[in-house]
């Protein structure tokens, strides 16, 4: 993965992350801060970051061929 798309990741799509909506999912996603451990937390923090990089990419990809 390049060094971009780790850099889009930090300043675009975690934000945007961040920011959405939580409602139906509240409380499994503070389950899973307040009782991971830490090193399962970075875990679950890279594969977050590995499968929001790849669904934003499959979106430009999909999203280019709409148009056609």
């Amino acid at each position: 993965m390049s060094d971009f798309m780790k850099w889009l990741y930090a300043h675009y799509i975690r934000p945007q992350l961040d920011g959405a909506p939580r409602e139906d999912y509240e409380m499994w996603l503070d389950l899973l801060d307040s009782d991971l451990p830490p090193l399962d937390r970075e875990a679950l923090e890279k594969g977050t970051e590995f499968t929001a990089i790849h669904a934003f990419v499959l979106g430009l990809r999909t999203g280019r061929g709409l148009p056609q």
